[in-house]
């Protein structure tokens, strides 16, 4: 109840999707998540791919679960940011570094790029349009 109250004290802009669908698309999201990142480690601890092309899977685990607790406990905007940054960009490395060994987890994620490009706009919008002159 808390997080939503704080999500809709903030300056949004029009464009911004209401409070109550970033359930349904986490859900959705985590899903895909949680096959695919479980496949990359499977190759891992098979030894089909070496720790470099798991790193970034683990790094983006560590950057998406800290978003939540950033924003809507510590509720810092621009912490915040940094952190939905470092979670787009290590998605796309670990996209780019395990499509030679297996591409169905590359493609499988274009969802989670797309909806986490989006969410990078829109949390630096939401930043921007809370900063304190």
């Amino acid at each position: 109840m808390e997080t939503s109250n704080y999500y809709k004290k903030l300056k949004k802009p029009i464009w911004a999707p209401p409070g109550r669908l970033f359930g349904p698309v986490w859900t959705g999201l985590y899903i895909i998540i949680f096959v695919s990142f479980g496949y990359v480690v499977y190759l891992y601890i098979k030894n089909i791919i070496p720790f470099i092309v798991l790193l970034p899977f683990i790094l983006n685990l560590i950057f998406n679960f800290t978003f939540t607790p950033i924003q809507f406990r510590l509720k810092n905007n621009w912490l915040a940011s940094v952190d939905i940054v470092l979670t787009v960009g290590t998605l796309l490395w670990a996209l780019y570094a395990i499509y030679h060994y297996a591409s169905w987890v590359s493609f499988v994620n274009i969802p989670y790029a797309l909806w986490g490009i989006f969410a990078t706009i829109l949390q630096l919008t939401i930043t921007m349009a809370n900063r304190k002159n």
